[in-house]
């Protein structure tokens, strides 16, 4: 048996379509719409925002992303301003063991730790 994919359910927090319209600036796009559910995807990753907001449960998840420029994206989501915008948390890049990473703290919580691989 072979595995295909992982698509992880994020939490919106309490502003479901405010989450949306983060992804969405963040790059992704929308493959489809089930309401309380949105498939997104960004060249090969995916996931599932999910309107279910549970603040303690969002602060203690985290997704890690592979990218080929993590200053690039940190530069992209600077000049988009998307702190101002969204209220989110971004910060600098930094090397870590396993690589260059910047980490952005989402609507709900989650930290999403863009990582370059």
């Amino acid at each position: 048996m072979k595995f295909i994919s992982l698509q992880p359910f994020v939490p919106s927090g309490s502003d479901f379509e405010t989450s949306k319209k983060l992804f969405v600036e963040l790059g992704f796009n929308i493959n489809w719409d089930g309401g309380d559910y949105i498939g997104f995807q960004k060249d090969e990753c995916r996931f599932i925002l999910q309107k279910f907001n549970d603040r303690a449960f969002a602060e203690n998840f985290m997704i890690s992303v592979a990218v080929d420029d993590v200053d690039g994206f940190w530069k992209e989501v600077k000049e988009k301003k998307l702190m101002e915008k969204f209220g989110i948390h971004v910060g600098d890049p930094v090397n870590q063991p396993y690589g260059r990473e910047v980490n952005l703290i989402d609507l709900a919580g989650v930290c999403w730790h863009f990582v370059q691989g």
